[in-house]
């Protein structure tokens, strides 16, 4: 299943993708794609759903973020060899971990704001785990039972902010609107190998990104073992695993930076695409 949201800004409603690409309206089955919507249990419910027989959502309707705002959005920092290697940084022995400020969380093609005073602000596609289920020091073996789906992330980050300015990371990565989440959540039973899928990033027309998650330093299962070990993972929790190369900061000879009136389009294969208009904030 693609479960998605769709609406105004703060009154999203609940939808499911058809084959056909249309968006068919939830509302009569949950109130929104939640902590409730993402168990198990409920999925499976809605897993036996006929998409035909729901009501066909007609027009264009913003796409909001594919989950409602989670209570931790938590990204992996250097996950991926090729990254590390064009950031001049070793491969980490352990996951790193931080966090992104739930003021970034935003829809998929909500415009992305420059924060004031930036100079360095840089593009990540990323693929995103939703928890479904809580986790507290689960195993690796038993992890994907914690696991509703995937989604594309692009965890945008203000470089100076990040690494020139003191501090933590989470500096340079929770500015507003820097956490595009979406377009849909699919479930994990239409991914075969979240280790085998493509993604990918352009700038006004220009890849930048061209990658594989095969190059993660560390897996699907691993992550979410090793998070549940240091804070519980509630359900519409998301864990962004990393990105592979091409960021602007690693860019040769020289790093290049996202300017406003520009714009970014990504996506990883069978987790749809993202686009948004970079603008002054």
């Amino acid at each position: 299943m693609k479960l998605l949201r769709y609406g105004p800004h703060g009154h999203e409603k609940p939808g499911m993708l058809d084959k056909e690409g249309r968006i068919r309206d939830l509302s009569d089955f949950v109130k929104d794609i939640n902590h409730h919507t993402l168990h198990p249990a409920k999925l499976a419910e809605l897993a036996v759903l006929n998409p035909e027989q729901l009501s066909i959502v007609h027009g264009t309707h913003r796409i909001g973020a594919c989950v409602t705002r989670p209570m931790n959005y938590i990204c992996i920092g250097l996950n991926y060899a090729d990254h590390a290697a064009e950031s001049g940084l070793p491969v980490p022995k352990e996951p790193i971990i931080f966090l992104k400020s739930l003021g970034a969380f935003s829809g998929p093609n909500d415009d992305v704001k420059i924060p004031k005073h930036s100079h360095k602000t840089d593009w990540e596609v990323e693929l995103g785990i939703v928890i479904g289920s809580k986790a507290s020091y689960v195993s690796e073996e038993n992890a994907m039972d914690h696991v509703a789906g995937y989604c594309v992330c692009n965890d945008v980050s203000e470089r100076e902010f990040q690494i020139e300015r003191g501090g933590q990371w989470d500096k340079g990565k929770g500015c507003d609107t820097f956490g595009p989440t979406g377009p849909w959540m699919v479930t994990k039973d239409e991914i075969a190998d979240p280790q085998d899928l493509h993604m990918w990033l352009d700038v006004d027309g220009v890849r930048m990104q061209d990658g594989s998650t095969k190059t993660m330093v560390f897996g699907v299962k691993k992550l979410v073992s090793y998070v549940s070990h240091f804070m519980t993972l509630h359900p519409g929790d998301i864990i962004a695993t990393g990105t592979p190369p091409g960021v602007g900061m690693g860019k040769k000879p020289e790093p290049v930076y996202l300017k406003p009136g520009q714009t970014m389009k990504l996506g990883i294969a069978g987790l749809g695409e993202q686009t948004q208009k970079v603008i002054s904030a």
